[in-house]
């Protein structure tokens, strides 16, 4: 068996999967893991479990040690510089007039080397300004362009329902979002209204679309007749998020029912239109 766990990096979002060998570990703690850029620093947000070995992540890395208080400091030390960094970065742009939002600033957890992320809307050529900066810093820099919604998961941020933006909080899955599942969903069209901070589509229109989808092959039509325990009345309104429809039953009555309360009368109409 593998035993794996699951562990974040800065600021969270994207979760990876480590082996954590004979090592006992808890959500929160501190860990330096083997990457492909070297060492870094983590926090485990899931304990290690037993994996059988056919089911575990090829090229599975491992957990090289629980974190020392030592790690800990170095890696609050590493944060003034990232910030000087980024100043760095910014006014060296704004000097070669180059049209670009520095995002972040990471120092490697066991080496000098930097890592500074920029956004941009036009693909751009950022080879001179790493060069120059690289000069100025004295150390190794590499520019790396992210996108629209890279920078929002990086940054972070609440979207309008109040919480933690979802690419910030969520495994950071690459599913692409289209107009297609707002429309699914009933949901205005008004970019103002589907929009997230990065100004793409909402990550959250996919979370929910196959529930709308399936809801959508099984529920009758708004104006469908159809049989209900209260008795036989007409389908007002679809409520695809809790599986149901509510139902005018004449005489000013009006209830909600759950599909699976619907005579089959209902089968004879499908929700096409929404």
């Amino acid at each position: 068996m593998s035993r794996i766990c699951s562990v974040v990096f800065r600021g969270g979002g994207r979760v990876y999967q480590f082996s954590a060998g004979d090592l006992e570990l808890a959500p929160g703690d501190g860990v330096v893991v083997d990457t492909t850029r070297g060492n870094d620093f983590g926090r485990v947000v899931k304990a290690p479990e037993d994996i059988p070995p056919e089911d575990a992540p090829r090229g599975l890395r491992r957990v090289v040690r629980k974190a020392s208080d030592g790690d800990s400091e170095a890696m609050a030390s590493h944060h003034q510089s990232e910030c000087e960094a980024k100043r760095a970065c910014r006014a060296l742009a704004q000097e070669m007039k180059l049209d670009l939002k520095v995002v972040e600033a990471r120092q490697a957890f066991d080496g000098p080397k930097l890592t500074i992320t920029f956004f941009a809307e036009e693909r751009t050529d950022a080879r001179e300004l790493q060069n120059r900066l690289g000069d100025r810093l004295g150390r190794r820099v590499e520019l790396k362009q992210v996108s629209a919604r890279d920078e929002s998961r990086i940054v972070g941020g609440f979207g309008p329902c109040g919480r933690s933006l979802c690419c910030a909080t969520f495994a950071g899955d690459q599913e692409p979002v289209s107009i297609r599942m707002a429309k699914d969903q009933n949901l205005p069209l008004n970019p103002t209204k589907i929009s997230g901070c990065c100004g793409r589509l909402m990550c959250c229109l996919k979370y929910e679309h196959q529930v709308y989808v399936s809801f959508r092959k099984r529920a009758p039509k708004r104006g469908a007749i159809v049989k209900t325990p209260a008795g036989e009345g007409r389908v007002t309104d679809l409520l695809a998020p809790v599986d149901s429809v509510t139902v005018d039953l004449g005489e000013g009555r009006s209830e909600t029912f759950k599909l699976d309360e619907l005579g089959a009368t209902a089968s004879q109409g499908r929700n096409d239109n929404g």
